[in-house]
This record gives C-alpha cells, structure tokens and sequence, in this order.
C-alpha cells in the first residue's frame, strides 16, 4: 500500500480521464468487495478512519477553519492543486511544521483515497500536537465532483 499512482503531466488531467479513472475504481470495487475490506481494515489500524468529505472540507475551506496541505511532489502540486491548498511534500512536512498554524484544523490530501501519504502527514501532524484529518480524495477526484483546480504555485497559501 505504500506505491500511489503518481500523474506527473504538465498539464492537468481533462475531466474525461478523471471520470475514467473513477468509473475503473468503481469496476475494481464491483469485482473485488474484499478491496473495501482490506482498505477498511488498514484504515482503522492507522486510526484515521475519519477522512473528510469534499463537502465539509470545502464547507470548512469557505469559512476559514482548516489549512489545507497538499503532500504530494511539488511537480504534481504545480500541475493541478485544490485552491488555496498548500503545498508541503511529504518529505519536507517535519522541517516546515513550524510555519503551520496550530490553532487550526489541518487537512492532508495526496493523491486519492488509496494514497498513504496522507496518512503519514497525519500521523506526523498529530504526533506534534496537531489537530489533523485526511481528504480522502485527491485532484482528480475534486475535478470530477465539480471542485475548481488551481494550476501553478499558490497564491494565497503561500510556501509556509
């Protein structure tokens, strides 16, 4: 479980690619319920089965009450990110804790619900006092619910 699909075009994904990608999730799951199992297990051994839906992160973002980090490679943050995420890979997350606010909730997201980064961000973020969840899904899963994808380096999240 540690591999992730990693998208590494300069320009994002069109939307029919996303739709694919899902509706070929969707045949797995038809075709192999122990898939739910397992990643419902693995979940719960990790303790983050609470992920965050896109609604109520997207509820949150609006209203100002989370930071949200994407913890993918920079190059893949560059070529289509939720708005206003930021970007902190994975392997830099322990030297730029120091710049995340900790009175807020923060909100990890990688590269969709089979990607372990995320969970990794969130273990290190509450190991240090954090208080942090996963987005279960990643770009092309916001993309394809009808979410707006950033392209470039933020604007207003900024490097922290």
């Amino acid at each position: 479980m540690n591999d992730c699909l990693r998208v590494t075009s300069a320009k994002p994904a069109s939307s029919q690619v996303g739709v694919f990608l899902l509706q070929l999730r969707t045949l797995a799951h038809a075709r192999l319920a122990e898939m739910d199992r397992v990643s419902r297990d693995y979940l719960e051994r990790r303790g983050v089965m609470e992920a965050i839906s896109d609604d109520e992160l997207l509820r949150r973002v609006k209203a100002g009450e989370v930071t949200v980090i994407d913890v993918r490679p920079s190059d893949e943050y560059e070529a289509g990110h939720i708005p206003n995420a930021i970007s902190v890979p994975l392997p830099e997350l322990n030297k730029r804790l120091r710049h995340l606010p900790k009175r807020r909730e923060v909100v990890a997201y990688c590269r969709g619900p089979y990607c372990v980064m995320a969970l990794d961000a969130v273990d290190i973020l509450r190991a240090n006092g954090f208080r942090a969840h996963r987005m279960e899904y990643g770009v092309v899963e916001w993309r394809t619910k009808g979410g707006r994808v950033q392209v470039g380096s933020s604007t207003a999240g900024g490097r922290p």
